[in-house]
């Protein structure tokens, strides 16, 4: 951003004045918060003359942005009930600063399309499927009061349990609920039902890394918060796009760059970061294991290694050294596309770094080989000594705002809070004599592609699905709106009727961000607290309070008067809550676990002195080269990698209904390289089909050097054209 003009002509420009649309601004409004004199103000100020005062509102509340998991810590404007303008302040994740969504995502919660009394669907109401508009829905569901539609809700269940067993029924939770929702929602399956069928959205982005993470460290957080990168020399980035999915992060890793760090990008498709980056590794689809085995081979075979780490810290090296004795830089480049040279060069600046961290997204977790690229990672810093201190770590960069912080609460079919196991009596113990409750399954419960196969089976026949939209998420999208409209019971309880919802039998309109109070867990492991700062529209309730009146109509008795009640209750069984409390966070605003003391604002670096694991080492787990489950052919010859755009989050149902971010991306689209469209005789902003073995869609195309000939990049936000009707099932 710069200035153009002279005197009373001056005025802001972009690039070389270019129109901000098309220019590489993003957006993000840092220079709005930023402008000494008001002279830039957010647009939601202004009236329809286009005056307005920034100072003009009625109070200000503290509450955390509801996007990626970064979580940042925002000021909300509030004017006549209304949230008018958003402001970052200064959090330990964003010192501040804010991205595009965070300060201009947030009109969604006044949206006209939110529901505002609970919805029972109608006895004449059309066979079930994606056919309901949500501004016009009276056609499939009628209007009812809380009792009700809680009514109806909890007796569908009761009638399941009572005559198909208790593991008829399954929960999906939420990662955009708070701790306190999340932990009461899994207590809700296991307490009310028996079983452990209770899943949330981690199942389709870092599951294989928390799988990895366990086995081999033992914790399924990061060792070290993204901003420890100031304290690095040098930082791998791989499998993830910062600068559009967690862009507030994307800054740090640029200041660290700026500084003189070196950053080392591995991606298929290119990525902003790139023009910062000292290597970038654009290696083949599906190749993560040859490559950083080939980086690996490297370390051992030029002796680069941290002997003295390895010996105090970890176990199983031998294996692991014998193990990469088959993967020579020379071998992996002809299967991974980067040059043997490239590869020994990398191999060489991770090794020999003084501070080194690693970062990784859903580029390395959602493949069929996810646990084993993120073995490969846990493997590259153990061998270079790179855990435990300033500067060093491993970071998956987690995705929704508290997908870390679901996890941690148990809203996981193999995991109770704090990641205790459900197979060991005396953890289960713990928590039913908390709960004055008996004892439920001691097995694993099913993952949520599990539960949908198991509702195509019969064996399942009732849902609770709290703030998730899998008739959007799932990764075959067909199969699991088959299974929506098999259930016998589906109970919705979202802010607006989801593309899910349309299956529901009774719907429960839920409270926003902005609409509630409790805590949020980030990427850091940086426990938050969101604050309550306008009342849900209409009859709409806050999600807790939804939970407890259901469970106490399934007989459970629950007594939870505000959230701070159940806050007090996770802490009795998660000891990573331990020093951390309500009043605490309410005066501190954030706490990051571990904390040492009642004094301690937390530990950003874990796991100097050992690891949590039986025997105090970290594990080496050697990875093999899986094969991918489908590969181009003769018909299908192109690469289809789909992810996030900055401006949309997800399915798209909280984004596409903020008015600034679908006026800037309205269209469902996908990116390819201009050879490509030249190739087809697609001019940029044409239109192209999309067809895969299992399914076709027609999007938009854009022109994108940082995609590769062969590749196709497509965002998953767009229902008119999922993404996820042409991926397979896991």
């Amino acid at each position: 951003i710069g200035m153009s003009g002279r005197g009373h002509d001056a005025y802001p420009t972009f690039d070389l004045a270019d129109p901000m649309g098309e220019s590489t601004c993003v957006a993000c409004g840092e220079c709005v918060q930023a402008c000494p004199t008001g002279a830039l103000m957010p647009a939601t100020v202004l009236d329809e003359k286009q005056t307005g005062d920034s100072g003009d509102y009625d109070n200000e509340v503290k509450s955390v942005c509801p996007f990626c998991g970064v979580g940042c810590q925002v000021s909300l404007k509030i004017k006549d009930k209304r949230v008018k303008f958003v402001e970052g302040i200064d959090g330990p994740a964003n010192e501040g600063r804010l991205c595009v969504k965070g300060r201009f995502g947030f009109d969604y919660i006044h949206h006209d399309h939110r529901l505002t009394k609970p919805l029972i669907r109608r006895d004449d109401a059309p066979q079930k499927g994606l056919n309901v508009d949500p501004s016009n829905w009276q056609k499939f569901f009628r209007e009812a009061s809380w009792d009700e539609a809680l009514d109806f809700a909890a007796d569908g269940f009761k009638k399941l349990k009572d005559n198909q067993g208790g593991a008829s029924v399954a929960g999906f939770g939420s990662a955009k609920c708070t701790n306190e929702e999340a932990y009461l929602f899994q207590k809700f399956i296991r307490q009310g039902f028996g079983h452990n069928n209770v899943d949330h959205c981690t199942r389709l982005c870092h599951a294989s890394s928390v799988a990895a993470l366990m086995e081999n460290v033992g914790s399924a957080a990061v060792t070290a918060t993204f901003n420890e990168i100031e304290n690095s020399d040098v930082a791998i980035v791989i499998g993830a796009n910062p600068v559009e999915n967690h862009p507030v992060a994307a800054t740090y890793f640029k200041q660290f760059t700026k500084r003189g760090g070196k950053l080392i990008v591995m991606d298929p498709r290119g990525q902003a970061l790139k023009r910062h980056a000292s290597h970038m590794l654009q290696f083949r689809p599906g190749a993560d294991v040859s490559m950083l085995n080939a980086i690996m081979h490297v370390i051992v075979e030029e002796r680069l290694y941290d002997q003295q780490y390895i010996e105090a810290f970890t176990e199983n090296w031998e294996a692991e050294k014998n193990h990469l004795k088959e993967f020579s830089p020379e071998k992996m480049s002809e299967i991974c596309g980067i040059e043997a040279d490239v590869l020994r060069d990398v191999a060489r600046t991770f090794a020999g770094a003084k501070a080194g961290m690693i970062f990784w997204g859903m580029g390395v977790s959602q493949h069929i080989h996810g646990t084993d690229n993120s073995r490969c990672l846990i493997s590259l810093a153990l061998m270079t000594g790179q855990v435990g201190r300033p500067g060093t770590g491993l970071h998956p960069l987690r995705g929704q705002n508290n997908v870390q912080g679901a996890s941690d609460a148990g809203l996981i079919p193999m995991f109770l809070p704090d990641y205790q196991t459900v197979t060991d009596d005396g953890v289960r113990n713990a928590f039913t004599e908390v709960w004055n409750s008996g004892d439920f399954s001691s097995q694993r419960g099913l993952t949520v592609t599990e539960i949908m196969n198991a509702v195509h089976e019969g064996s399942i026949q009732g849902m609770y699905i709290l703030g998730e939209n899998p008739a959007m998420s799932d990764p075959d999208v067909d199969h699991a709106r088959d299974a929506l409209a098999k259930l016998n019971h589906l109970v919705v309880q979202d802010i607006f009727l989801t593309e899910t919802a349309n299956y529901a039998d009774v719907i429960l309109p839920a409270s926003a961000f902005a609409e509630k109070s409790g805590t949020v867990t980030n990427t850091n492991r940086q426990v938050q607290m969101g604050r309550k700062a306008v009342h849900p529209p209409g009859e709409a309730k806050e999600d807790w309070w939804i939970e407890v009146q259901l469970a106490n109509r399934m007989g459970l008795d629950w007594t939870y008067s505000d959230p701070s009640e159940v806050f007090a209750e996770m802490k009795l069984n998660m000891r990573s809550l331990d020093n951390i409390t309500w009043e605490r966070l309410i005066n501190e605003n954030a706490v990051t676990y571990p904390s040492l003391s009642k004094d301690d604002p937390g530990q950003a670096i874990v796991f100097g002195n050992g690891f949590p694991r039986q025997n105090g080492r970290a594990r080496f787990t050697p990875a093999s080269i899986i094969p991918p489950d489908d590969v181009p052919d003769s018909n299908y010859p192109m690469i289809l990698t789909t992810g996030r755009q900055l401006e949309h989050w997800h399915t798209g149902s909280m984004t596409r209904r903020a008015s600034v971010l679908d006026a800037v991306e309205p269209e469902a689209n996908c990116s390819m390289h201009p050879k490509t469209l030249r190739k087809l005789g697609v001019e940029p902003g044409g239109h192209v089909r999309l067809t895969t073995k299992r399914g076709s869609i027609v999007v938009m195309a854009r022109m994108d050097r940082a995609v590769s000939e062969d590749m196709v990049f497509l965002p998953f936000a767009y229902v008119e054209a999922a993404a996820n009707i042409l991926t397979t099932r896991v």
